[in-house]
């Protein structure tokens, strides 16, 4: 009886385990990878569809540089969520939960809404995350002011060295500004790769306006393909926050090796054809010099057999070159003849 209730708690331990497994392999939320642009006061939802198998739904948010903040958490079959910290009670903050799908609205947005949402489920220990949707809130009274411009767009080589530009004007805001890189590439979601604090070596102040206006520089070195994307510059000022249009790195690599293996076999050719037309152009007139001569002087343009039979010493009188090596020389009907005396 023991070993059958041994057995029986180990099956039990197997299949859950498997069980588990299967929720690790298989993924039980869709959210797209968007950016939201809207205007202070506006609305925006966000939507986010699960599995059958979520027991729980939640939102998150993540500000420019912040950690996380839970929005709300829902549960399977409750058609709306609970809101937690400064979500609470909020009434431009509203969670809808239909057909498992669930939609996150907020209404009269400010700029303080800016930032990326996150969906999530639960499943038993399963954690999972949708791809997120950035919402950047912009207000067009301070956009007059302020402003992100990058520098352009362009194609590099790899192994080189970029350095991207990122203007900022703050405005007349005189508070302490952040600057933010961000890579977006199609493999992956937008990452922040580096955090600027704002100093006065870096910007100028502008009398006449009371502007502020400064200067940021990313640089690359030794491209890689792992570095094309397209950067962005986001601004943290005055409660809003001000991203650049982007600049997008494409590398040439493979364009650049296949061209440079096209010339080298192109001047490689043009050497070998040019030097066996030097090599033939010095034949000809070291033959034609050596015809105006008499002596061993000519004894390179003869044949082997002709060489080793005037070495040897043996006597041959009015040797015709032309006929010992016709098969091997297409001579003209000049000939030269030499002759050989045994010393």
């Amino acid at each position: 009886l023991r070993e059958h209730v041994r057995d029986s708690a180990l099956l039990c331990v197997f299949f859950g385990f498997s069980q588990e497994l299967n929720y690790l392999r298989k993924s039980y939320i869709h959210q797209e990878r968007s950016f939201v642009s809207a205007e202070v006061g506006s609305s925006v939802t966000l939507q986010c569809s699960y599995g059958t198998e979520a027991a729980r739904y939640y939102w998150y948010k993540q500000s420019l540089g912040q950690k996380l903040q839970i929005i709300s958490i829902s549960y399977k079959f409750a058609e709306s969520g609970t809101f937690h910290d400064e979500f609470k009670d909020n009434p431009r903050f509203s969670v809808e939960n239909i057909d498992g799908k669930s939609q996150l609205s907020i209404s009269d947005l400010k700029p303080s809404d800016t930032g990326t949402y996150f969906c999530a489920s639960g499943i038993s220990f399963v954690f999972e995350f949708g791809e997120g949707a950035t919402v950047s809130v912009k207000n067009p009274v301070l956009e007059n002011t302020a402003w992100v411009r990058q520098s352009e767009s362009g194609a590099v080589q790899t192994g080189s060295s970029v350095t991207l530009n990122c203007t900022v004007q703050t405005g007349s805001c005189g508070g302490e500004h952040s600057v933010y890189w961000f890579r977006h590439s199609g493999e992956s979601h937008p990452g922040l790769i580096y955090t600027h604090r704002g100093n006065s070596n870096e910007c100028e102040k502008s009398q006449n306006t009371q502007t502020h206006t400064c200067m940021y520089d990313l640089p690359i070195k030794n491209l890689s393909k792992s570095h094309a994307g397209t950067y962005y510059c986001a601004v943290a000022s005055c409660g809003q926050v001000l991203f650049g249009n982007g600049t997008k790195l494409d590398l040439e690599s493979e364009a650049v090796s296949l061209s440079l293996v096209y010339f080298l076999s192109a001047a490689l050719i043009f050497t070998v054809i040019l030097s066996v037309l030097l090599a033939f152009t010095l034949h000809k007139m070291h033959k034609r010099n050596c015809c105006q001569t008499s002596g061993y002087f000519c004894s390179n343009l003869f044949s082997p057999l002709e060489i080793l039979l005037l070495f040897c010493d043996l006597h041959y009188a009015a040797v015709n070159a032309n006929q010992l090596s016709r098969s091997r020389r297409h001579r003209k009907s000049s000939e030269c003849v030499y002759s050989a005396m045994t010393q």
